[in-house]
């Protein structure tokens, strides 16, 4: 089964796949995110945003 593509919900368009720079307690981190075309909006499952945090806790405490 093909995966469904993301609209924007403002603009109206099918996201698009975006190299995206994050800063969490001062650890920088690069995604790929679907990003409107438009108007920038991103869209950031829960899923990365939990896993992404709890690896860069996980450095924190190892430091």
């Amino acid at each position: 089964m093909a995966e469904k593509k993301q609209k924007c919900c403002k603009c109206n368009l099918y996201l698009e796949p975006s190299k995206t720079t994050f800063i969490y307690l001062g650890q920088h981190f690069s995604q790929e995110l679907p990003r409107c075309p438009s108007c920038g909006q991103m869209y950031i499952s829960e899923e990365m945003v939990e896993c992404k945090i709890a690896e860069i806790e996980q450095v924190l405490e190892e430091k």
